[in-house]
């Protein structure tokens, strides 16, 4: 077991990432080895259980552990999800997710997917009040905390990262980058700083000081290599021959469906890059076929 782990740690990791619209961004492949980040708990959770990595083994007997990453995983988690798809009037969702479909279809399946949220959430006409008072609350209550565990250091926990890191991260960057400026969750978040500069220094570092190196560290690859398992059916919309200018509200739009996809990558990049000793080297980014940019 042990040998074969160190021969999967040798071979490159090349991180997958496809449009928005995409269910399965991003996944990770290792030679035939593919992790999912829709499937089993996602993609750090599946290294974890086929015995790749595991970051936290020496965090799990921490005191604050525990309480962290119930915070990260249950008020936050509960906070983007409720502001994705309820609190904004689910505007933003609606253009990650289904701005490419057909308005029939995007209408029904946005509206389905918001009737399952507030299902999960416990919502419904006569507590709806209530229950965003209390996500807000907790949400607030999480940042505060997490603040206080930050204070001026580069990760949650000691002087690397954990899944923790990845998780968080993630979720910063949806909020700050991807919400709209009136978003109440992304207001709660601007009130502390540590936390603002925190997912700032490791953007730059993960996606856009990585993304405009020339070396070889971190680099695009085409996506001609198709998922190994998943629907074979998928196919992309096919590209229209005349597209009408858009309207600075879309492309405002468009570059936060672009930053929500960069947050899901750059967390379980974060997770992957330490494999190395907190280095890049050995990971790529495979790009969907009409690229992706980060404007």
């Amino acid at each position: 077991m042990e040998q074969q782990v160190q021969e999967r740690e040798a071979e490159e990791l090349t991180l997958v990432t496809r449009k928005s619209c995409f269910d399965q961004i991003p996944y990770v492949e290792s030679g035939t080895y593919v992790a999912y980040n829709n499937e089993n708990d996602g993609v750090i959770e599946c290294l974890k259980n086929d015995g790749i990595v595991d970051l936290d083994s020496d965090f799990h007997s921490l005191p604050d552990w525990v309480s962290t990453k119930a915070m990260i995983s249950s008020w936050l988690s509960d906070a983007i999800m409720y502001e994705l798809w309820v609190g904004s009037d689910g505007k933003s969702a609606y253009e990650i997710y289904y701005s490419d479909l057909s308005w029939p279809i995007g209408k029904a399946l946005f509206l389905k997917q918001v009737y399952l949220v507030k299902q999960r959430l416990g919502i419904t006409k006569d507590n709806a009040e209530q229950r965003e008072y209390e996500i807000y609350k907790r949400a607030k209550f999480a940042y505060g905390a997490l603040s206080t565990r930050l204070g001026e250091q580069k990760f949650l926990f000691d002087d690397r990262p954990s899944s923790l890191d990845a998780a968080f991260l993630g979720h910063a960057l949806i909020t700050l980058y991807a919400l709209p400026e009136s978003s109440v969750l992304r207001s709660r978040l601007l009130e502390y700083d540590n936390i603002v500069r925190y997912a700032e220094t490791l953007k730059l570092e993960l996606i856009e000081t990585a993304l405009s190196s020339s070396g070889p560290h971190f680099h695009p690859v085409p996506s001609s290599s198709a998922p190994r398992k998943g629907p074979s059916s998928w196919k992309s919309k096919p590209k229209s021959k005349s597209k009408r200018e858009k309207t600075e509200e879309e492309k405002t739009f468009k570059k936060r469906a672009k930053y929500f996809l960069a947050a899901q990558l750059v967390a379980v990049l974060l997770f992957l890059s330490v494999m190395g000793g907190y280095d890049s080297g050995d990971v790529e980014l495979d790009e969907d076929d009409e690229g992706f940019a980060y404007d």
